[in-house]
């Protein structure tokens, strides 16, 4: 994959990948936030990816994709100043402009040795999720998030009093949140497993938890279960004395 919201830089690569009969299926982005779309739909062994790009940039796809993100990643940029930073977030290498297709053969000659070796990769949970409002790039802290909604195939975040339509899956950011800190009570919500405060039976027999702002939620039976024992779980942790 090649992300680059500059067209003649993306056709350039996509020229020296094409060339080599190992590489298949070379597909393009022209902005971060539509290669984080893309790799969710179907990751790719290989990236080369620009720094600086509108409102997402290359780090920023890469923080936001977490373990999603490719096993080989290359920046490609003209500015040489973000080079420690990439390779502190894991890039493969960084080409700087302009480069000669002798330095381009040996980094993909890395990038297929790396791909080769690699084993499954790891799936850290994300940090922040991206949501546009009013055509800019928002980031949303999943540290502030008090549950999440289901709508058909967006999701809405709730944060405070604040609410941020997702373009994902509740299914899909089940998979990328932290299991500690998050948990599906219902097949259209999941919650911040700190933000609840109890859990409490309604007069018609179903159970609902109870968040800290007040917000009460519909706990379904097959989940019920599974939050009561986080909550002990939780309950005792916070009880537990220093050792």
């Amino acid at each position: 994959m090649i992300v680059d919201d500059e067209p003649l830089a993306r056709r350039n690569i996509a020229i020296l990948l094409q060339s080599d009969p190992e590489i298949a299926g070379v597909s393009e982005c022209g902005s971060g936030q539509a290669a984080v779309d893309a790799v969710r739909r179907a990751p790719p062994d290989l990236m080369f990816i620009d720094v600086q790009m509108p409102e997402v940039d290359g780090f920023d796809v890469l923080e936001l994709l977490g373990g999603q993100a490719p096993r080989a990643v290359v920046f490609v940029t003209a500015y040489d100043e973000y080079a420690l930073r990439a390779f502190e977030a894991g890039a493969l290498d960084y080409l700087l402009k302009p480069y000669d297709d002798a330095r381009f053969r040996r980094t993909l000659d890395r990038a297929k040795l790396r791909i080769s070796e690699a084993g499954p990769p790891p799936r850290p949970s994300v940090e922040r999720l991206v949501v546009k409002s009013r055509g800019r790039a928002i980031f949303v802290d999943v540290r502030d998030l008090d549950w999440i909604e289901a709508a058909s195939y967006y999701a809405c975040l709730h944060v405070g009093a604040d609410t941020h339509i997702l373009r994902r899956t509740l299914a899909e950011l089940e998979q990328d949140l932290d299991p500690d800190r998050f948990i599906r009570i219902h097949r259209s919500a999941i919650v911040r497993l700190d933000r609840v405060e109890g859990l409490q039976l309604t007069r018609s027999g179903d159970h609902e938890a109870v968040l800290a702002d007040g917000t009460r939620l519909r706990v379904s039976r097959r989940y019920r279960k599974l939050l009561q024992d986080r909550l002990i779980s939780v309950s005792q942790d916070r009880a537990a004395p220093f050792a």
